[in-house]
Parts: C-alpha cells; structure tokens; sequence
C-alpha cells in the first residue's frame, strides 16, 4: 500500500508532559485527535489551558481553532469513537516503576488496548513511551493483535519514535530536538521518519530497527544518570576534605572535554527511572549491570545525605534538634516547572521529619493539591510568615535567587544550598 502525508489522520494517546506539546506540534500541520483517560485534563486542554505549563495558551487555542475551522488542529477527548477512523496512532503514556523499582508496563499496556479496540487494516501504532528494548514488538504488539484480531505487519504495523521532551526547558522544546525514528518493516519507517521529518525542524534519525530506537532513549537517561551519581560522590568527598565542589567543577570545566554534570537530587520521569528498566533487561540476559545500579544506589541515597548535612551544620551552631522550624524551598523534581513526579525532595523532607523537626514546605510551581495526593505533604505557593531554624534551597527555580533570606532565616539559623544557586555568603554550605 503507498502512503503519504496528505490522507493521515492522527491519534495522540495520552496528553500529559510528552502528548500534549506532541499533538499540539503535528497538529499544527494535520488533523489531529488528543486522547486521554482523564475528562478533567481533556476539558482543560479543550479550554486552552495546560497545567503542565508545556504549550502557550496562543499556540493550543490556535491549533484548537483550526480544527474547527479546517483540515488541521487538535480535538481532545476521552470518547474511543473519536479516533476510531484515525489510521495513525501514537502512545505517549508514562512507564513508571513499582516500589520494587521494576518496571510498571501496565499503563503502556492498557493504552494498546485502548487502541486496539480501533485498529484498522494498514493502520499505524507508533510507541514515544520510554521502555528496554523489546517492550514494543514484545510486549506491546502482541496486545495490539489480540484486542484487534489483526496480524502485525500484515493488516497493521508499527513504529517506535522515543520522546525528548525536557519539560521546563523553553529554549529546547520539542521541534527543536532531533527525533530518533524507526518501524516495523522498510516502508513503515520510512514513513514513519517521513511524519516526524515533516514537523521536527531540528530533523530526525532513521534508526535500524525499533529495538536500537528503544535503546538508545534508554541509554540517555542512563548516561546522566550516571554522571550524576559521579559528581554526587565528589561533593561528599570534597565535603569531607572542607572543599566547596562548586568551585572544584568550575577549574575542571575549564578543559574542553570535562563534562560539566553539577550534584543534586535526582527524580523525575526519565533519569530516576529509567536506568532500571535497562538493569531488568540486562539481568534477563544473565548479566548484572554493577555500574548502572551502582549509580541509582548513589543517586537514591542524596536526599538522606542532605538532611544529614542539615543536621549537622544545626548541631555544629547549637541549634535545638526537636522541633525546630526548617522550611524547604521546592518540592519538583526540577527548576522552573510544576512536575512533581518521583521527586526527591521527598526524602529530604522524610530524613527530617525523623529528627522530629517542623517542616514547611514552598514551591511557587507546584500544585498544592498534587503534592498532597501525592505524597501526603503539605505545601505553599506563598512565602510562609515567620522564622525558621533551617532554609533547604532543594529546586533551583529562578524566584528563590532574589528571596529575602534575612528576613526568613533566625539570626542562629543555617542555609544549605542544594543546587549552589544562590550569591556568594548566602548560604553557610552547598552541595
């Protein structure tokens, strides 16, 4: 069968951090249909409004005034009738871990019986979603046939094309990062490439095959992952020599080839996780992955060693332990933007409260009812009134540069600065 561009309609499943800026990009060039399980996020898309703060309101009423209005746009629902003559689909659902860290496929899985419930012949599934390689044609696809009753790569086919999105990042948004691309047979990932081509301006990669496409996203976070974990190790040794790790990476970063990785908490969707999606793979093939988990062991355990440090600047001034008022400044996993998924502060905010301390935490970006839910931790948007014994600098978002740190901070007080983010004699130590 010869494809083009010209007879595509496409299905967006899932419209969080990844679908949504998704849809809204393809959309600005053909018909598309936004779907997701949540009617409350759907009716907050369809009103031009995004909580995740990924996509302008200008750019998503206009994209949703377009379809409207012509042969282009977006149109989210919740109702499967909706995409059910869409003959491109693409899944961007998260692939969380269990509290085991093992890899959680159930939301991947469900969203291909979602769409196999409306797969037609000569139809296309492309997979965004994180996952080892294998997880799509693997896991994924025999999902696909048995809710549809059609054969892969017979009556349908299927891509795989990793998502970049770094949420936050207004500079590197989605059509600016190059895509990996790749299909199922020759002629899918062609077209596959093609679709992707025709939007991303920072242009794409056709991969081999959709298992080196799997890999290659998984072996990103990895990466950093790792890295992460390197300069974490530094900065508590260089903690315990009395050396300030900032200044020892920015000597360092004056070699051309030094990788400038800075030491913090690391959650999120991607690095936090994804490193033990490819330890399970790894292990199924009898090879243990020493370094990988080495680094998630490392990474895993920072939250508690900053409340350690906190812990023990407030002895070293003499300050009382049990119920001293310590304020966290951020709580998501990341400067500048409102995701609080998998967030470390989490454990900083725990390895306290074991100390029997009072804890206050504000985060302008964060939802205050997520983080409840979430976690069960009471947060602010707003600067809390008072006093407090501790000031934890945990997120680097832009608003705690220009705080009033005197007017929060008793006069016996301490300021741990996590990301070194703050002018020089604010804080008493950094990371």
């Amino acid at each position: 069968m010869k494809r083009d561009l010209k007879h595509i309609q496409i299905a967006i499943v899932g419209l969080g951090y990844v679908g949504l800026p998704l849809a809204t990009l393809i959309a600005s060039k053909y018909k598309v249909f936004g779907y997701d399980i949540n009617p409350k996020r759907v009716s907050e898309i369809n009103a031009a409004e995004d909580a995740t703060l990924e996509v302008e309101k200008e750019d998503l009423s206009q994209v949703l005034s377009d379809f409207k209005n012509g042969v282009k746009g977006l149109k989210c629902t919740s109702d499967l009738n909706d995409i059910s003559e869409c003959n491109v689909f693409i899944i961007t659902v998260p692939t969380p871990v269990d509290g085991n860290n093992r890899p959680d496929l159930s939301p991947l899985l469900k969203a291909s019986e979602v769409v196999g419930k409306v797969l037609k012949k000569n139809d296309v599934v492309i997979y965004e979603s994180t996952v080892y390689p294998g997880v799509t044609e693997e896991e994924c696809i025999p999902v696909l046939e048995k809710v549809s009753g059609l054969a892969f790569n017979t009556d349908f086919y299927a891509g795989y094309s990793p998502e970049r999105i770094n949420p936050g990042d207004k500079n590197r948004n989605i059509e600016n990062i190059l895509k990996v691309t790749s299909g199922s047979t020759q002629e899918i990932a062609q077209f596959v490439d093609k679709l992707y081509k025709s939007v991303i301006k920072a242009g794409t990669h056709l991969a081999p095959s959709i298992k080196v496409a799997e890999a290659s996203k998984v072996i990103e976070n990895s990466q950093r992952d790792i890295n992460i974990a390197f300069v974490n190790e530094l900065a508590k040794i260089f903690g315990l020599m009395g050396i300030k790790t900032q200044d020892v990476l920015e000597a360092a970063k004056t070699k051309w080839n030094f990788l400038p990785f800075t030491p913090g908490l690391v959650g999120g969707h991607c690095i936090g996780v994804d490193p033990y999606y490819l330890a399970q793979k790894a292990e199924e093939y009898g090879y243990h992955p020493g370094i990988i988990l080495a680094g998630r062991r490392m990474n895993e355990g920072m939250g508690e060693y900053v409340a350690s440090q906190v812990i023990k600047l407030m002895i070293e001034r003499d300050i009382k332990i049990k119920n001293a008022k310590i304020l966290v400044l951020g709580i998501t996993f990341k400067e500048n933007c409102p995701d609080v998924r998998n967030t470390r502060v989490v454990d900083v905010i725990k390895s306290l409260r074991e100390y029997s301390t009072d804890i206050t935490v504000m985060d302008p970006w964060a939802n205050e009812q997520e983080v409840l839910s979430e976690y069960q931790i009471e947060s602010t948007q707003g600067l809390p009134e008072g006093q407090f014994d501790a000031i934890v600098v945990a997120v680097a978002h832009e608003e705690f540069k220009s705080l009033d740190y005197q007017k929060l901070r008793k006069p016996n007080s301490v300021i741990y600065d996590v990301k070194s983010i703050l002018a020089n004699g604010i804080a008493d130590k950094t990371l």
